[in-house]
């Protein structure tokens, strides 16, 4: 793979897209491709981060991972995003993200980016599709190139089959109930290898 260069941005709450966004990680890597791990800053005050177990353990188990910045945007020729649905759309920690790169989208720098973008909820049908697409018209609007896994890979129907972007259900404890370690890295690949052809395109 040609220096394609791959920005994995989460949010997560109780480590759910963590463990996605490193699986995604993992798999752009193991495609041939340069790939750095981000977070989106968290907005919740301490006190309600202190309150929640999981969200405590998760911001201290993230506490060494880059914040992602415009500059890591321009950097990447392809973003992968992972974070859980809120009502069916994406958080505000991402959606913040997402809005601040207003000044670099006006200067055409989100252009052409490929991306993709994962998410999960707590049953299937808590708007998981729904935050996909969500995040995804903010892509179009970026001049951005969608690269969803589709059903290009059997692997994609055991994880539930989800076209949009591999979504998983966490039950109660926080476990996820589908297999979708697989799932995540073949879209990850994907994502690498259409960033790719652009490149090699756009040269």
């Amino acid at each position: 793979m040609s220096n394609v260069k791959v920005a994995v941005v989460f949010y997560s709450m109780g480590g759910t897209n963590y463990q996605m966004a490193k699986w995604a990680k993992e798999g752009a890597e193991a495609a041939g491709a340069e790939v750095k791990l981000l977070k989106v800053e968290e907005l919740a005050p301490q006190s309600a981060i202190d309150g929640n177990e999981a969200w405590k353990a998760t911001v201290e188990a993230t506490a060494d991972v880059p914040v992602a910045t415009s500059e890591d945007v321009e950097w990447a020729d392809a973003l992968i995003f992972s974070a859980p649905t809120r009502f069916g759309n994406v958080p505000s920690q991402m959606k913040q993200f997402l809005d601040m790169q207003g000044g670099i989208w006006a200067e055409g720098k989100t252009i052409n980016k490929v991306v993709s973008a994962m998410t999960s909820a707590q049953n299937p049908h808590g708007g998981q599709e729904a935050t996909l697409l969500s995040l995804y018209t903010t892509m179009m609007h970026w001049g951005a190139i969608i690269a969803a896994p589709g059903y290009t890979d059997p692997v994609l129907f055991g994880a539930g089959g989800n076209p949009y972007g591999t979504s998983v259900s966490v039950d109660q404890d926080g476990n996820m109930v589908e297999d979708v370690e697989a799932a995540v890295k073949h879209q990850a690949a994907r994502t690498a290898s259409v960033a790719e052809w652009v490149k090699n395109g756009n040269q």
